[in-house]
């Protein structure tokens, strides 16, 4: 099983990006896809999660409003829109599938992709 995340970059604050995840070797049509992220000296963070099942979402309250995750069910693929970036969303964006329970313990991880947004 694989993740590849892709679409990490430098923006300027207020600013939107793109995340992606796609996975490979299995369905995860019974379970989630979402992002984590960790910023310097701090913990890694769940950021968003969608059920593939039933579309529904959770969002950290530091993005409600700004970040969405859409996905792609033929690509197998979950997205992180994110708009009016801030500098404190600086950080690296991990993609993460599978697992279950709360808090979400994913039971595959992608890459990171490095997120920074200057202001």
């Amino acid at each position: 099983v694989q993740l590849q995340a892709s679409g990490g970059g430098l923006v300027q604050a207020g600013g939107s990006l793109t995340l992606s995840c796609v996975a490979s070797g299995r369905s995860f049509r019974n379970s989630y896809m979402g992002w984590f992220r960790q910023a310097p000296d701090k913990e890694r963070e769940l950021v968003a999660r969608i059920t593939w099942s039933d579309s529904s979402t959770y969002y950290a309250d530091s993005v409600k409003g700004r970040f969405t995750i859409p996905r792609d069910d033929a690509k197998i693929a979950a997205f992180l829109q994110m708009n009016s970036l801030k500098p404190e969303d600086t950080a690296v964006y991990y993609c993460a599938a599978g697992g279950s329970g709360w808090p979400w313990r994913p039971g595959y991880w992608g890459q990171g992709t490095q997120v920074t947004v200057s202001s």
